[in-house]
């Protein structure tokens, strides 16, 4: 029989036909199968954690059956609650596989402490602008009077502070200042005293 004959023949036509359709079961079988080990298709959307606690956020992960890493905390944020998520990544509402990992920043529970900087004996004028770069804010000012115009002390809560000290930022420093008013006194001499007292007798 020659090779053309047996291509059209009934044996060769029954072998491939059946060749087909085992290969499309095997393919069908593999996509099932990746379907199954993958979910694909299968995703579930990142719910909204900003401004939560963490037991709010394991509860709202475990349910959605995703995990979560916590990140280093960000600078305080006064508008969000101490402790709770100042930023999640990837952002509510995204599409992921299940078991996807969400990173959390989260708020710390007050300013970072910050050393308090010597202004002592340097003008008003030059005192400020050092504190508030170390994110100080400007309380009370109160003048003393006293020779010069620098920073006599500088105070916090009522009480006087010594440079180095730490200190939440945004805290306010007060500042006591000299008036420049105050006039210098010298104390007498002792020896002319002295004489003046034995001339005296």
């Amino acid at each position: 029989m020659g090779l053309f004959k047996f291509i059209w023949s009934k044996l060769f036509l029954k072998q491939l036909g059946l060749a087909i359709v085992a290969l499309i079961l095997i393919g069908w079988l593999m996509m099932q199968y990746l379907n199954m080990t993958t979910n694909h298709g299968d995703f579930i959307k990142v719910p909204q954690l900003e401004k939560q606690t963490l037991d709010i956020v394991e509860m709202k992960l475990n349910d959605a059956k995703l995990r979560f890493e916590v990140r280093d905390s960000a600078n305080y944020n006064p508008n969000f609650p101490k402790h709770s998520v100042i930023e999640q990544q990837p952002e509510a509402g995204t599409q992921v596989k299940k078991d996807r990992k969400i990173y959390l920043t989260l708020n710390p529970s007050g300013y970072r402490k910050v050393s308090v900087p010597d202004v002592r004996q340097k003008t008003r004028r030059n005192a400020e602008p050092v504190l508030k770069a170390m994110g100080f804010n400007i309380g009370k000012i109160t003048f003393r009077n006293h020779i010069s115009q620098e920073v006599l002390e500088i105070r916090h809560d009522g009480r006087i502070i010594k440079p180095g000290e730490m200190l939440p930022q945004t805290s306010k420093i007060d500042l006591v200042v000299g008036d420049g008013k105050g006039r210098l006194v010298v104390p007498d001499d002792p020896d002319e005293e002295e004489g003046d007292t034995d001339e005296g007798r």
